[in-house]
């Protein structure tokens, strides 16, 4: 008889105690960056248009100049290119479409005289960049220290609500890491998919950038968007980073610089990228 109850009891424990781990924050932060990490990788299968306006602002965060420029991306062979289609704002003229136009089917066409084992070490060492570029999130549930502020909806979802601050003493086994222990961050997390819809950051103390060559100020702000695509993947949306800084030992800059991804298109290498009119 005993037996029986606890056979019937096992399952209901089980389904418990995996509601309790899903509502632990550091357990949704970890499975969000391993998400993070697949959709990173999925990108490639995408073409997408990003337009980016770097904004220039004086002492009191008016914006004293503006310049954006717009550009399509595709994957060729496992590769990034870019076709440039608005330069200060301004649609490029017929000739230099053409151009731009060129450059992609010159890369496609040199690409595709490749043996399949250039091809291969070529992919390799690009994909391997790609995810360095990217690896040092996976030191983000480690690194910080979690707390679960409550729930709410955005653009339809039902979201986490999740704070991180940097744990004391934490030393980062990757370099790339290092300036995280320097930043305070929100995040807005898919109840159901586990996926980041929003992120805002603000850095705490200096962070440098090489020797002298740039330094970010406490007080700049990262808000960071991502949109579900296809049905399928999570992909950027919008970002935007503002403060002030530092390039060299005298240059004093005040910025802000905002990027929008939209138009994402499954994308195959032997399709014909046509100019945008």
């Amino acid at each position: 008889m005993v037996a029986q109850v606890a056979a019937k009891l096992l399952p209901v424990l089980l389904a418990v105690a995996g509601v309790l781990q899903a509502q632990d924050p550091r357990e949704i932060v970890r499975k969000s960056v391993e998400l993070d990490q697949a959709d990173w990788a999925r990108m490639k299968d995408y073409t997408w248009i990003a337009r980016e306006t770097d904004r220039s602002l004086d002492s009191r965060g008016r914006v004293k100049s503006e310049k954006t420029d717009e550009w399509e991306t595709v994957v060729l062979y496992g590769e990034a290119h870019h076709r440039m289609l608005q330069r200060d704002g301004k649609p490029l003229s017929a000739d230099d479409q053409r151009k731009e136009q060129q450059k992609l089917d010159q890369a496609v066409a040199k690409l595709g005289r490749e043996t399949p084992e250039q091809r291969a070490r070529r992919e390799a060492k690009y994909e391997k960049e790609r995810e360095k570029d990217r690896e040092f999130l996976r030191e983000v549930p480690d690194l910080f220290d979690f707390r679960m502020l409550g729930d709410e909806k955005i653009d339809g979802h039902d979201v986490w609500v999740i704070s991180a601050t940097p744990k004391p003493g934490y030393r980062p086994k990757r370099g790339d890491a290092k300036p995280l222990l320097k930043v305070q961050a929100k995040m807005w997390i898919d109840k159901a998919e586990y996926q980041w819809v929003r992120l805002e950051a603000e850095t705490t103390a200096t962070i440098s950038f090489g020797l002298f060559i740039a330094r970010l100020s406490p007080g700049a702000k990262l808000v960071f968007e991502q949109t579900r695509v296809n049905d399928e993947v999570w992909l950027p949306k919008r970002e935007v980073i503002s403060g002030a800084g530092r390039l060299g030992l005298v240059k004093k800059l005040a910025g802000e610089q905002e990027t929008t991804w939209n138009n994402y298109r499954k994308f195959q290498v032997d399709s014909k990228v046509v100019a945008t009119q």
